[in-house]
């Protein structure tokens, strides 16, 4: 049984470790913070594999086949340190919560979305660097949600992603979208036309028209919704994290 010295010993030693990690990532952007926890989550809980590892490079196709799961099986020590919390929390935050696009034939509205590969995590791939898969662009990025139909486990499966792009890449995600619009504004504007030829046509006066309509704009009410997110804070845990989902 160890003494009541060397346990206070180890609790102070392992509160010092504590606050020399924390130090240190508060001085770390986003995607070096990154970088260090992914690393620190391999070392903590890689058992035979190392930061280092050449990893595997899987395909598209591959991807999708598997069902692609980065989260390992439950690896824990029983008394894991802050330090290890931390990095499984932000490891465990990573899963399927971003995917990557192939936006080769977006002009006709066609976007593929695939899992992250286990490199691309690690690389930040889809999350500190543009989503597109052709695209390595890291300034300007902005974060979508988009709906993500996949097949998984032997199930049809549908779940709301992010996908980050940069302003090219989200001009490409939106132009089928922004064209659709632009093809109806110009069917709403000609239809109006139309009925104010007719409505001139008729006798009436276009002040009449204008007041018909705007009493039927009035009685139309609109919506709009928000999503409100929970985020568990444990150990001020998000306080490390802000900044690196974007």
């Amino acid at each position: 049984m160890a003494s009541l010295g060397s346990l206070k010993s180890s609790i102070f030693e392992r509160e010092e470790r504590k606050q020399q990690y924390q130090a240190h990532i508060r001085g770390l952007n986003a995607y070096d913070r990154h970088k260090k926890f992914v690393k620190d989550y391999i070392d903590f809980y890689g058992k035979d594999r190392n930061a280092h590892a050449v990893l595997p490079i899987k395909t598209d196709q591959d991807t999708l086949r598997e069902g692609y799961r980065f989260i390992r099986s439950e690896e824990d020590d029983m008394d894991p340190s802050w330090e290890q919390r931390l990095v499984k929390r932000y490891y465990a935050k990573l899963f399927k919560e971003y995917c990557i696009a192939d936006m080769s034939q977006y002009k006709t509205g066609k976007i593929g979305l695939r899992w992250r590969t286990e490199k691309e995590v690690i690389s930040g791939k889809g999350q500190f660097i543009c989503g597109n898969r052709k695209c390595n662009e890291t300034d300007g990025l902005a974060s979508y949600e988009v709906n993500f139909s996949y097949f998984e486990a032997g199930e049809n499966k549908q779940a709301l992603v992010k996908l980050v792009a940069c302003k090219g890449c989200a001009e490409k995600l939106m132009y089928k979208r922004k064209k659709e619009k632009e093809r109806l504004d110009k069917s709403k504007t000609e239809k109006h036309k139309r009925k104010r030829e007719k409505t001139r046509s008729d006798g009436s006066t276009d002040d009449e028209y204008d007041g018909s309509n705007e009493r039927k704009r009035r009685g139309q009410k609109g919506s709009s919704s928000t999503n409100d997110e929970t985020i568990d804070v444990d150990n001020n845990f998000e306080e490390f994290l802000e900044g690196m989902f974007p």
